[in-house]
């Protein structure tokens, strides 16, 4: 299965991926895209010899006109937004129609939506005194955090003092989740019936 996955940070799921066991023979990653020009995550596309690419308006960068016919010459059968935090315009949900995931780093659909992402959800976990969190795999849609889900997975976090230490027992369980996920859709394992996600 060829996969692209949209990064705006560090990249830690990206890695996750690729350093996967049970991937490797399941899951190519053969584009790596961001919303920024030097994103961290970019350096771990290199390590892999994967070719990366910036999206936007403004000089170096690629638009959405000219990602989608990459895309398709890439044969992109899978699409993962692992922390890329611009919204995906219509026309590319529409050509990739539940073909495009996210990973979320709260257990949805609470602490979603607009400026929920990254630190701003684990304080917003933290604040709200939830003894659970954990991560969230959907599909996209046209709006931030209400695609279907398709998988989750918790962690306690009744003892936690700070909101980093949520950050820090999230990102253990997204990095066990994501993988599970991909491996599921190269299997043919993850189909919508009646409306719902049934993974098998």
């Amino acid at each position: 299965m060829n996969i692209a996955v949209f990064v705006s940070g560090r990249g830690s799921n990206l890695k996750a991926i690729l350093t996967s066991e049970e991937l490797k023979q399941l899951v190519e990653v053969k584009a790596v895209i961001s919303d920024k020009i030097s994103c961290p995550a970019f350096q771990i596309a290199e390590n892999f010899s994967i070719p990366t690419y910036s999206i936007g308006d403004k000089a170096g960068r690629i638009n959405y006109e000219e990602l989608i016919p990459l895309l398709l010459d890439l044969k992109i059968d899978l699409i993962v937004l692992a922390g890329f935090l611009k919204l995906i315009p219509h026309e590319l949900i529409d050509l990739f129609r539940n073909r495009i995931i996210n990973i979320h780093p709260a257990l949805l659909p609470s602490f979603g939506g607009k400026g929920l992402y990254g630190s701003n959800v684990h304080k917003a976990v933290f604040e709200s005194s939830a003894k659970v969190s954990g991560a969230t795999v959907h599909f996209v849609d046209y709006t931030y955090d209400t695609g279907n889900i398709i998988a989750q997975k918790c962690v306690d976090i009744s003892d936690v003092n700070s909101s980093e230490e949520i950050v820090e027992r999230v990102i253990k369980i997204e990095h066990e989740l994501l993988p599970y996920v991909l491996k599921k859709f190269a299997l043919g394992k993850v189909n919508i019936v009646d409306k719902r996600v049934v993974v098998h």
